[in-house]
């Protein structure tokens, strides 16, 4: 296994991390995923994504059981959060500690930041970073980061916000992979912003939950390669089954970075079928904004916007 610095924090954790989405599925029994995430562990990989809301917290629920004892210790746990505001930040998190069986998580995030009005309410008093901050002075969390699927833009405007209101993210989760960089591309915007600060950079849906290997063009490796030749902390993948387990820990066994010709290749063979985001549906479809479809996951708006609306 790769080791990688997390940003500024003093952390090094594994540059392949455990996708917690689809450690939840169905497809997988809790005894299934229980022995995938201690193997992935019992083989170094130390990064555990979750979230408060993958598969009505079964993948936090698993993840629990698995992590235990000398599990625990040797695992980084981050899960992420929904709630826009503080007191309904708060009641998930508690809600995530209560499944994952811990008193505390490594990295917690504000999940799924796709609408400007996401950073608007986030930042607003009593939005959600209060939550996360009193959390972390109390313990149940050591770091603090955001996630989005969306557009560039987004994270942008999340990294002005929090500067204006004095705070520095310690990890900022996004997708990155072949097709990213030539289409609404948070590699060309938002990576060099993150290096920068030295603000630990998680990379996901490197593979486009498995899109875009439909195009004929990329192999599974040749995604996780790409993904670990850029300056990311981790690649966050879904793992779901022994092989594709198998399949992560020789992506990072087996692991040389790219150079410059290779990826110049890469781009413009991939260039025709990367042009309009029609393997990146997370970018281009609703498909993956969960929060979209869950608008109470959010919180409630505050008083005096619901007044202004006339509620």
């Amino acid at each position: 296994m790769i080791y990688r610095d997390l940003g500024r924090t003093g952390v090094k954790v594994s540059a392949i991390g455990l996708g917690g989405s689809h450690i939840g599925k169905s497809k997988l029994s809790t005894r299934e995923a229980v022995r995938l995430i201690q193997t992935a562990v019992d083989h170094g990989l130390t990064f555990m994504d979750n979230s408060w809301d993958y598969n009505d917290g079964e993948s936090e629920r698993r993840m629990g059981k698995a992590l235990k004892k000398d599990y625990r210790a040797k695992a980084f746990v981050m899960t992420k959060i929904d709630g826009r505001d503080k007191k309904e930040a708060a009641r998930q998190l508690d809600e995530s500690l209560s499944r994952l069986k811990m008193d505390y998580v490594d990295l917690l995030q504000h999940h799924e930041v796709i609408r400007y009005d996401d950073v608007d309410r986030i930042f607003a008093k009593g939005g959600a970073n209060e939550a996360l901050l009193a959390a972390q002075r109390a313990g149940k969390t050591r770091f603090i980061g955001f996630t989005g699927h969306k557009d560039p833009h987004v994270h942008l405007y999340m990294l002005e916000t929090a500067k204006k209101n004095g705070f520095r993210f310690d990890a900022v989760q996004m997708p990155l992979n072949l097709f990213d960089a030539q289409y609404r591309s948070f590699e060309q915007m938002v990576l060099p912003e993150l290096v920068a600060e030295n603000i630990g950079v998680l990379g996901m849906k490197s593979l486009g939950g498995g899109v875009l290997l439909e195009s004929k063009m990329v192999t599974p490796m040749q995604c996780l390669h790409y993904a670990l030749t850029l300056p990311t902390s981790v690649v966050i993948t879904g793992i779901d089954s022994p092989k594709i387990l198998k399949q992560a820990l020789e992506a990072a066994a087996t692991f040389r970075p790219l150079n410059k010709k290779e990826i110049a290749q890469m781009r413009a063979s991939s260039a025709e079928a990367a042009a309009k985001g029609e393997f990146e549906l997370f970018k281009t479809t609703s498909i993956y904004d969960s929060t979209a479809r869950n608008p109470e996951w959010l919180g409630e708006e505050s008083s005096r916007t619901q007044k202004l609306a006339g509620d």
